[in-house]
């Protein structure tokens, strides 16, 4: 009796392609924020195009946590220690991260964006390594390099484009990098949190933290003036609303429930697959044309990313 109970929960459980599609998932919301913030940047400054759609997120999904706590009232009590944490995650982690690609797109060219973000997923496995005990196996090193390496002719325009070395550059990559070290840690530590905390959990009371850290930001830097959120047009609030519901809040609650279950390293791979999601986004939106040479480097993405769903063991 006890064999077929558990041959059947066996059945229930998700497999590993499930968790991928839902990192595949999270990646495609990620990768319209581009979209998005083009709509928004002909009337907002970057801070507040940034954490105006944050803070409504964090206002949005406080109901949502209340609820979370009181489903499960002998759930784990918040301590001093875990605001600690939780302060770490949205300060060193989200504020880093966003600050760092605003400010640093805005000082740097796009396309010099567009090929640092490609240290993230590396980034993540070498803190992944170092804070979570993860091990970096040969398959994955190599799916690293195929990825990156797929990435690269993706975005072939973007490598031919980009300035690293120029003086003006100079800062605004720095920036840009600053903001992927943000990234990458902020998914590693949470996922060091999702032993004691759920994804919601560990999301609100993140995003808490780093609101109120981010707020006399905005006051100084880019005072809110009313007449400006009322000259949005319905495009831009549209914008406004994806951001604040898909980027901020549904993506990041995708991501923590498949890190749930897979390490960083390989949870990681999927962001290989936001320039894919944003290259067929301008094929099908703006009507852009794709190149052989970055067909070919969207099949490599895809093949590095099946080899490590498919293989490795530490997966499943």
């Amino acid at each position: 009796m006890s064999t077929i109970t558990s041959t059947s929960a066996q059945k229930r459980t998700p497999g590993v392609a499930w968790y991928f599609f839902l990192l595949a998932l999270a990646s495609l919301m990620w990768s319209c924020q581009g979209i998005a913030v083009k709509f928004l940047d002909r009337q907002m400054g970057p801070i507040s195009i940034t954490f105006l759609p944050f803070y409504v997120t964090t206002l949005l999904f406080i109901p949502l946590l209340i609820r979370e706590r009181r489903r499960n009232p002998l759930g784990s009590k918040v301590t001093w220690g875990d605001w600690k944490k939780f302060a770490m995650a949205g300060v060193a982690g989200q504020v880093l991260a966003q600050l760092g690609m605003t400010w640093g797109i805005s000082d740097s060219l796009a396309s010099n964006g567009a090929i640092l973000n490609l240290l993230i997923p590396v980034i993540s496995a070498v803190l992944a390594s170092f804070m979570l005990r993860e091990k970096l196996t040969r398959l994955r090193v190599v799916a690293l390099i195929l990825g990156l390496a797929g990435v690269l002719l993706l975005s072939e325009s973007d490598v031919r484009q980009s300035s690293f070395l120029q003086t003006q550059f100079l800062l605004g990559n720095l920036l840009i990098v600053g903001g992927c070290f943000g990234s990458s840690f902020y998914n590693v530590y949470c996922k060091g949190l999702l032993r004691k905390f759920s994804e919601i959990e560990i999301l609100i009371f993140s995003y808490i933290c780093a609101s109120i850290a981010s707020l006399p930001l905005l006051f100084t830097v880019e005072p809110l003036h009313w007449k400006t959120l009322a000259a949005l047009d319905w495009k831009s609030w549209l914008a406004f609303g994806f951001l604040a519901i898909f980027m901020y809040g549904a993506s990041m609650l995708v991501f923590f429930k498949a890190l749930q279950h897979l390490d960083v390293t390989v949870a990681s791979f999927s962001l290989y697959l936001v320039p894919i999601f944003g290259v067929l986004l301008a094929i099908t939106i703006l009507g852009e044309r794709l190149s052989p040479i970055a067909i070919g480097g969207a099949a490599i993405v895809l093949v590095s990313t099946v080899l490590v769903m498919r293989y490795d063991s530490s997966s499943a």
